[in-house]
């Protein structure tokens, strides 16, 4: 069996220390030996930032799909319903407007007004 080491802590760096212990693992040894793995072996270092949060993230991703959503809508009122209804509007079938029948010249002739009459002089008169 392994001997141990006496290390000292702050007394409230210790308590965090043996909470965080106690919920993911079995003794404070692997605890330890778990948390410096996983700094040897990914290269970083504790006082890193290692960037935005999965929360962060997420809250821009959905700001984002909303600007999109916002985008389409816009283009549907302006664009596509507008080219719908003119694309409509050529494919309906109205009947088409009835033309006067041809009349023959002798019939035309007949029902003819007279759309200017001389204008008679009073001094042409005899």
């Amino acid at each position: 069996m392994d001997s141990f080491i006496t290390i000292r802590f702050k007394r409230k760096t210790a308590k965090r220390f043996q909470e965080f212990s106690k919920r993911h693992f079995k003794t404070h040894t692997e605890a330890m030996e778990n948390i410096l793995d996983f700094f040897f072996y990914n290269e970083i270092s504790p006082m890193e930032k290692l960037g935005p949060t999965g929360r962060t993230i997420e809250a821009k991703l959905l700001k984002r799909i909303n600007a999109v959503i916002a985008i389409m809508r816009d283009v549907e009122k302006t664009q596509t319903k507008p080219t719908v209804a003119m694309i409509q509007s050529l494919f309906q079938t109205e009947e088409p407007n009835k033309k006067p029948l041809i009349v023959e010249k002798k019939y035309a002739e007949e029902k003819r007004e007279v759309r200017f009459r001389e204008k008679q002089n009073p001094s042409n008169q005899l």
